[in-house]
């Protein structure tokens, strides 16, 4: 992840991009290559797998340059969400369960 972290921030600085790159405008990034996403499945489940494997960079590369920017480690928070999502959703509650923990009978 720092080698992914440093090759944006020197991308960025060349171009003199870094005064954008406010917490809301990379919120706002994220959002909107989030759904370009969706677009490469837009009218049927067929898609060009280069053309989502682009838009997958995108979101992942805004939302890396915004874990930067508020000073999160992202390995770390990811592996903490895991752990909060493992309480929420037990094995023997959700093994095979679509439904969201709070529909659960």
């Amino acid at each position: 992840m720092d080698e992914i972290r440093d090759a944006l921030r020197k991308f960025n600085d060349d171009r003199d991009w870094e005064q954008f790159h406010t917490p809301e405008n990379l919120a706002k990034s994220i959002s909107i290559e989030a759904a370009e996403l969706l677009e490469c499945f837009q009218w049927n489940s067929d898609y060009d797998r280069e053309a989502l494997c682009d838009e997958i960079a995108d979101v992942m590369m805004y939302c890396i340059m915004l874990s930067d920017k508020i000073g999160a480690d992202i390995k770390e928070e990811i592996f903490r969400k895991m752990k909060k999502n493992a309480e929420k959703y037990p094995v023997e509650k959700s093994r095979g369960n679509s439904c969201k923990y709070d529909k659960w009978e």
